[in-house]
């Protein structure tokens, strides 16, 4: 592992990106970007459609290679690595559309999340009752999400926002210690929102959070640093209030007449 990988308090980034660059033929979906998230870390990313954002998580993520750069977890260099390995080394993504099965419980899809990630997921015969430690787990995550009141709904009577939060829940399933949302306040309505921010708020303060996401009331209830993306580049990161007030951001995407 490289020293500057280190910060100066001795402590290893959750994830780190140097000079991370993705192009598409002629097309630079990102170029030079540069990020570095500690644990407990809330951090935003912004812009406006077409910055790129996406393709960062993507790349992030593994679903799409670098053209040059590199990804690193925890100080491993990943950025070769598919997506189930980083996975495995603490990563969760949730995306803009919902993955759920509107006709089980919430409960049901809480047990499906956790057990599509044990190497038992492929034995068929055994009751999913009987898997105590599974239904432990599920309910435990329930519970520090305030959500085990409605473990008995199913997912059709949810509101749009309980889909969006139960959709965070299930990335919880596999213990990450970064979580990356995109978009989780999408489609929903202003006081849904409020409700999504507070349970953001409620989530492991340990747990490193990065989010992209169009909702500025979110983005700066949520997020301790803000990072604008626009056409592919880092155009400036700082603090919530150096964000809403600069002139550059205001500009380009905040809207100034």
């Amino acid at each position: 592992m490289s020293t500057d990988t280190q910060t100066s308090g001795g402590a290893t980034p959750v994830l780190e990106l140097k000079g991370l660059c993705k192009s598409f033929g002629g097309l630079h979906a990102t170029r030079d970007v540069s990020l570095r998230i500690m644990a407990g870390d809330r951090k935003a990313i912004i812009g406006p459609n077409g910055a790129g954002k996406t393709t960062l998580f993507n790349l992030i993520t593994g679903i799409y290679p670098a053209t040059s750069g590199n990804i690193l977890l925890f100080g491993q260099d990943v950025t070769t690595w598919p997506s189930h390995r980083r996975t495995a080394l603490g990563m969760a993504r949730t995306f803009q559309v919902t993955s759920l099965f509107p006709k089980l419980t919430v409960l049901d899809n809480v047990l499906l999340a956790i057990k599509g990630l044990r190497p038992s997921k492929f034995v068929m015969w055994r009751v999913l009752s009987s898997y105590r430690d599974v239904y432990e787990k599920a309910h435990q995550l329930l519970e520090q999400a305030n959500f085990l009141d409605r473990k008995d709904t199913e997912v059709r009577n949810l509101s749009h926002g309980e889909q969006r939060q139960l959709e965070i829940i299930l990335g919880l399933a596999s213990d990450p210690k970064i979580l990356l949302l995109d978009e989780p306040a999408a489609g929903l309505s202003s006081g849904e929102s409020i409700e999504m921010t507070k349970f953001l708020m409620g989530l492991d303060p340990k747990l490193a959070i990065l989010l992209i996401e169009h909702d500025m009331d979110v983005v700066f209830d949520v997020a301790d640093e803000i990072s604008v993306l626009h056409f592919g580049e880092v155009l400036e990161t700082g603090s919530p209030e150096q964000i809403h007030s600069s002139a550059r951001v205001q500009e380009i995407y905040l809207g100034t007449d």
